[in-house]
């Protein structure tokens, strides 16, 4: 697994997401749909799903995460459009 170096849990400008919602979003059952709530219910943000590891709507795989055993294979994933490697590498 390689951790992905362009963004923080797989949000870029997490720093933006005041303290106490991350800590909620950390109790939660789901960390990932917390912080996207957050995201379409603030407008004065640029917090954003990474591009690396997802296309702004969804995951590629695991968030902040690439090559696991659940990323789809080399060249027909998501990344195939750079030779099957996320952009971070």
């Amino acid at each position: 697994m390689v951790m992905c170096n362009c963004c923080e849990n797989g949000f870029q400008n997490l720093e933006q997401v005041p303290e106490t919602e991350i800590e909620a979003a950390d109790i939660s059952n789901d960390y990932h749909a917390y912080i996207e709530k957050w995201i379409a219910a603030n407008e004065e943000h640029d917090v954003c799903i990474c591009g690396c590891c997802g296309n702004g709507e969804g995951w590629y795989g695991t968030p902040g995460e690439h090559y696991t055993k659940d990323d789809p294979p080399g060249h027909s994933g998501p990344y195939a459009y750079n030779g099957g490697l996320c952009e971070c590498d």
